[in-house]
């Protein structure tokens, strides 16, 4: 049975402005000040469990080229490109039946593209168990997050016990909660961070998707015929943007008695915030991190500074602020507010 992988890439990271845009969102830039994209690191943190050659990514129409660009060794017709954006569960319809098409029998990891995981070694163990779980199984697993801190802007899962490393089923997934409630899941110990991350074969998911979003497994079915010929273009013009606009985890995996999850402390991040991404960057003495060619800070306490351009920035007297700059955009806001980010950008 082969395995397959899809990235999930069609986001903006429009908390991550200005650094991330619209034009060239998080997902395809070098966030972290290592070298490589963060699609780049996703493909290269699945590179043990799937072969080159199966590995999918459906993004958005004007991303496909950065995505070749970036990824070269990703077959082109393996680039899915979006019409439209219809959340995650269309998306994932979309690649499954083509995947059904050309492997009726792969197991299939799905991912966003844009996370960050930093125990690579176990986070490839962890969906190695997953798979081969999967591959025996009518069964959905789901990639669990040992949670560290009362997060409030992660989604959870509730397992039925409180097993690390081991697949157990699911008794449900709750949305972003309060603080007071984020302590209670975490003293509780059988809460979840939810990574977004889902392992399957290509026939549970076809099949769950047919039993609780018939409407979008319809619009396939009638795509289908296209698939590898040259009329799929326009007919996924003409029938992806009639697809319900719904997220997987509403769609099926709310609804499904199928599920699975398995937990690890993974050392995992959406990086979905400049404070998420400045925890996983070395601070100097004075808890300022910097990425950039030459950034230089004085009297500065607890900054992040990023720059993408080579250019010298000087930062005096701030503490507590974010200083991000790309191009001809520039921010600089107190971290307290980074939520607002989104707003000001608008």
């Amino acid at each position: 049975m082969n395995t397959h992988v899809v990235i999930m890439a069609g986001g903006i990271g429009s908390r991550l402005w200005p650094l991330s845009t619209p034009e060239v969102p998080k997902q395809f830039i070098d966030v972290l000040g290592v070298g490589k994209s963060l699609i780049q690191l996703t493909v290269e943190r699945f590179a043990p469990v799937c072969e080159p050659g199966n590995f999918w990514v459906v993004t958005g129409e004007k991303y496909v080229e950065l995505v070749k660009e970036q990824l070269p060794q990703i077959p082109a017709e393996q680039i899915l490109a979006e019409p439209e954006g219809r959340n995650t569960a269309p998306c994932i319809a979309y690649a499954s039946w083509k995947i059904q098409k050309k492997d009726p029998e792969a197991n299939i990891v799905v991912t966003p593209a844009d996370a960050l995981v930093l125990k690579t070694q176990e986070f490839a163990e962890t969906i190695a168990k997953a798979l081969a779980f999967t591959a025996e199984r009518d069964a959905i697993v789901t990639v669990g997050i040992a949670p560290t801190r009362p997060e409030t802007g992660y989604g959870y899962i509730h397992a039925t016990e409180a097993l690390h490393g081991q697949l157990v089923k699911v008794s449900e997934f709750r949305e972003k909660p309060d603080l007071d409630t984020a302590i209670g899941y975490l003293e509780d110990g059988h809460y979840f961070w939810n990574a977004g991350i889902f392992v399957w074969n290509v026939g549970t998911i076809i099949g769950e998707l047919r039993a609780y979003a018939p409407q979008i497994a319809g619009v396939m079915d009638e795509l289908a015929s296209a698939f590898f010929t040259e009329k799929e273009s326009a007919e996924l013009h003409r029938l992806f943007p009639t697809c319900e606009k719904i997220s997987i985890d509403y769609a099926v995996m709310e609804k499904s008695p199928r599920i699975y999850v398995i937990a690890e402390d993974l050392a995992w991040s959406d990086l979905g915030s400049w404070g998420s991404v400045q925890t996983h960057i070395e601070a100097d003495e004075d808890n300022n991190v910097t990425v950039g060619s030459d950034v230089r800070l004085f009297g500065c306490r607890d900054c992040f500074v990023h720059t993408a351009e080579e250019k010298t920035v000087v930062v005096e007297g701030l503490d507590g602020y974010i200083v991000a700059e790309s191009k001809d955009r520039l921010l600089i806001c107190r971290l307290s507010q980074e939520q607002h980010i989104k707003e000001y950008s608008a």
